[in-house]
């Protein structure tokens, strides 16, 4: 249910805005492991801005390799120190 792949387990999915549709809604990027993990990592307004440069992609996909790497203990911790925030599935 992602809209586009943009490499190195980053993917881009558009998120409509009620009232506004997809077109007027937000992009949100983030690093997903299918059936393992996925972290938030950077959302913007389509009215703010197109898209993400070369240089952001790259950071982008560097920090999705280092977040898919944490092991459950590490990613606790961040949790801990308020460094990363869990959201649970309630299904």
């Amino acid at each position: 249910m992602v809209d586009a792949y943009l490499g190195g387990n980053v993917y881009k999915k558009r998120i409509a805005v009620q009232g506004r549709g997809k077109s007027g809604g937000v992009r949100t990027l983030i690093a997903l492991r299918i059936k393992d993990k996925a972290f938030f990592m950077y959302g913007f307004a389509k009215k703010q801005r197109d898209n993400i440069n070369d240089k952001e992609l790259k950071a982008l996909k560097t920090m999705a390799s280092e977040s898919l790497g944490y092991s459950d203990n590490v990613l606790a911790d961040l949790v801990k120190q308020g460094k990363f925030i869990e959201v649970e599935d309630d299904e």
